[in-house]
């Protein structure tokens, strides 16, 4: 992969499974690459960071490290250093969703699930990272501690609202790092920063210990630098073994025609089709598809995420209106009056929406299609001029998303190979879970090579 701009040269074993071959080997203990990994934290120019936790890292990484001497292993990502999206409850740390509402918040008292099981299998806890305040919009720019920065270039978003998790990564601070995800917010900051990021299925990874956003659409998902680091991080949360991989030669592909699904950049345009050309060379089959029902179903999405997310927040909202930050204030506040039958009705029309989507589809095994309409844009910048048109940033990052948190579906936005700006393509499973998209996503990755 060819990045350019800003980023800093990753540390040698950035790749999750090339770190974790040499801690096995004994070529890197876990003391040094933790040590490594904060090091670079601590030196952040791109606001990624939101708490170190040095001290309680090294203790474990010196205990992990001891315990590899002997030759006992906690599981597969012994001593491997991961970052953690501040909406994401770790023990002894407190959760302030980048919000001044939470700036007094108390350490959490138990690890949520999702960190819970790569602590047990070995992952070191170093850090909490930038997230846009409470996870609500798509470009990780709002925030109580000011917006993240992109690697690529310091001057545009990292895409949000897992902001400094996708930042982290794709500077090589760290192999791995957890996000959330309700419309886009794994893999938007993914395509934006040029890493890997993986939704699972809704429901497949627990949410409790993470703040909401809209709990009918959260989901938690995983960054990572590489297809294989996603394969090993998703086979930890899942706690099974993929089976058979999946092959390409046969495999369905589908590819959305309608206008919805079409970037606005025209950079982005050449590379979902440069995807579907690389697996047809492989031996899969092309179905173009159709979705007549698209605008009708997105259109449930504010309506839901907008009545969940104001519930959550009215109390704090009445109490405290001047620690939100305002742009997040006046989205909240929108739906204060908003009567009760348009959320019913709105779930109701995705409960009507999502078979037909099913079935419009249902002939593939994934579709492949643009993970965002635009590139990375200016920090600030509600819209940005293509062609002559302004087009508004915020739906830009989130029209070929949603329809997928809608759906429940699993996805994974893998980065083109570019110079310049990062571009993501993103795999949904139609007919494939989690270890179904991963295996296409990696032949991708393998052809691009």
């Amino acid at each position: 992969m060819r990045h350019s701009g800003a980023v800093t040269e990753s540390f040698p074993g950035q790749s999750l499974p090339t770190l974790i071959d040499a801690i096995r080997a004994g070529r890197l203990t876990p003391s040094e690459h933790v040590a490594q990994a904060l090091e670079r934290l601590a030196a952040d120019p791109f606001n990624t960071v939101i708490t170190l936790d040095v001290e309680r890292a090294m203790a474990a990484a010196a205990a992990l490290t001891d315990e590899a001497t002997q030759g006992r292993w906690r599981g597969p990502l012994h001593g491997i250093a991961l970052g953690v999206k501040d909406l994401i409850d770790v023990a002894g740390l407190p959760t302030r969703c980048g919000s001044n509402v939470l700036r007094d918040a108390p350490p959490a008292v138990a690890d949520a699930p999702a960190v819970a099981q790569l602590r047990a299998a070995g992952a070191v806890i170093v850090a909490k990272l930038h997230t846009q305040e409470f996870a609500h919009g798509p470009t990780g720019d709002v925030a109580a501690t000011g917006p993240a920065r992109n690697p690529h270039d310091p001057t545009r978003i990292t895409g949000g609202s897992s902001s400094g998790s996708a930042a982290a990564v794709a500077a090589g601070y760290l192999p791995l790092a957890l996000g959330t995800d309700t419309g886009c917010s794994v893999r938007t900051p993914a395509a934006l920063c040029g890493v890997v990021g993986l939704k699972p299925t809704y429901g497949a990874v627990s949410t409790d210990g993470v703040f909401p956003l809209a709990e009918t659409l959260d989901h938690v998902g995983v960054l990572t630098g590489d297809v294989a680091g996603a394969a090993l991080a998703w086979s930890v949360l899942n706690g099974r073994d993929a089976g058979a991989p999946v092959a390409v030669d046969g495999l369905r592909v589908g590819v959305p025609m309608d206008d919805y699904w079409q970037p606005a950049d025209p950079a982005i345009a050449p590379w979902p089709a440069a995807a579907v050309a690389a697996l047809a060379a492989a031996g899969a089959r092309v179905v173009e598809v159709r979705t007549p029902m698209i605008d009708e179903l997105v259109a449930t999405y504010p309506l839901i995420v907008g009545n969940e997310a104001y519930t959550t927040h009215a109390r704090w909202l009445a109490r405290r209106p001047a620690d939100y930050q305002p742009l997040i204030r006046e989205r909240l506040l929108s739906f204060a009056d908003r009567p009760a039958v348009e959320y019913i009705q709105a779930q109701r029309t995705r409960r009507r929406l999502v078979p037909e989507f099913g079935a419009a589809v249902g002939d593939v095994d994934v579709l492949v299609l643009p993970t965002t309409r635009l590139r990375a844009t200016p920090i600030g910048a509600a819209s940005v001029p293509i062609d002559g048109a302004d087009v508004d940033v915020r739906p830009a990052m989130l029209a070929l998303n949603s329809p997928f948190n809608l759906t429940g579906w699993p996805a994974v936005s893998v980065p083109a190979p570019v110079d310049g700006l990062p571009i993501g393509v993103q795999i949904v499973g139609v007919g494939l879970d989690e270890y179904g998209i991963i295996d296409v996503a990696a032949a991708l990755e393998r052809a691009w090579r």
